[in-house]
């Protein structure tokens, strides 16, 4: 059968580092109170200038480079943010005449955190189905230029960057294997940036107020947070047919050490097997999972054969799981 396969990688880190120290100068905090909640020591922060197409150019350049394609070898370019240059038009399609696709569909996805494994799960249908053969699979945020540096809940916890994948229709038993969705709107409260939609519109009254802070009810969260990541790669599991042992490598949303090390214990998932990078770049949104993935492969934790477990969760409230054999 047709399996879409990553046949290249790449990511982008603004020069920029936002250490625990320097925010420790910005607001009551501390680094050992920011790394004993969060595992978090310093983040990436785009400069005034960079928007999150810019960073996306780049990392999407990079995954080209690493596939050998030529940008007018895609076929389409899916654009994972919660942060978009405009409402409109979608930062797909500025990515796409930058990086000179003209043969490429573009459009952008919001699932928040599990952005990039909603993608995933969007661009294997399509390889599968054969509409496409090619997909440019992109993960990008600048979303410290929104935060309310007063607020440490929130104000720590982010960081910039992008991350891309291209991904091929091939024959074969490498690819991606399975993908897990899910979804509670129930629980949007417990995350979410109220002002700049249609629901509240930025007014000259509302601007500097509280309702353009992002807002996070942090233990609530939590607890939904380690039974969604446990519950995704639980059904990961289940749809191959495999245990924990199984397992070569987990990828994991990089949003807390706290609740990855819970999800990971609850799934049996040994700690040799989880790769973190929260530690240097924090929670970077829908780009966490392929900046860690192409950090990873760097690094030599993925190799052909392998088998890689992804899975993520996010504002929406949303969760998913992916799993692949390099």
């Amino acid at each position: 059968m047709i399996r879409a396969r990553v046949i290249g990688t790449g990511h982008y880190l603004p020069e920029r580092v936002l250490t625990n120290f320097d925010l420790e100068k910005m607001m009551d905090t501390s680094d050992e109170w920011i790394r004993q909640r969060t595992g978090i020591e310093q983040r990436h922060v785009a400069a005034p200038d960079q928007a999150t197409s810019d960073l996306a150019v780049l990392a999407a350049q990079r995954a080209l480079k690493d596939a050998g394609l030529a940008p007018f070898d895609i076929d389409l370019i899916i654009c994972c943010t919660t942060t978009p240059d405009h409402l409109f038009p979608a930062t797909a399609c500025l990515i796409q005449h930058r990086i000179e696709a003209r043969n490429a569909a573009a459009f952008d996805l919001n699932a928040a955190c599990s952005g990039f494994v909603y993608g995933l799960a969007t661009a294997t249908a399509f390889i599968e189905s054969g509409r496409f053969r090619r997909v440019l699979l992109i993960g990008a945020e600048v979303a410290t230029n929104r935060l309310n540096w007063k607020n440490r809940d929130t104000a720590v916890l982010f960081g910039d960057g992008a991350g891309a994948v291209v991904l091929q229709g091939e024959e074969g038993e490498r690819g991606v294997l399975s993908t897990y969705l899910a979804a509670d709107g129930a629980d949007a409260h417990l995350l979410m940036l109220p002002a700049g939609g249609s629901r509240i519109v930025p007014t000259k009254e509302n601007i500097g107020t509280e309702v353009h802070d992002f807002q996070m009810r942090g233990q609530e969260l939590f607890k939904r947070a380690v039974l969604a990541f446990g519950s995704a790669i639980q059904k990961a599991l289940e749809q191959n047919g495999i245990s924990a042992s199984d397992v070569d490598l987990f990828i994991p949303h990089q949003a807390n050490v706290r609740i990855i090390q819970a999800a990971a214990d609850r799934a049996g998932l040994s700690g040799d097997k989880v790769f973190l990078n929260l530690d240097k770049v924090g929670n970077t949104t829908a780009a966490s999972i392929p900046i860690a993935l192409d950090q990873a492969l760097q690094a030599g934790r993925v190799v052909p054969g392998k088998l890689i477990l992804l899975a993520a969760f996010g504002a929406g409230l949303t969760w998913g799981s992916a799993v692949i054999r390099w």
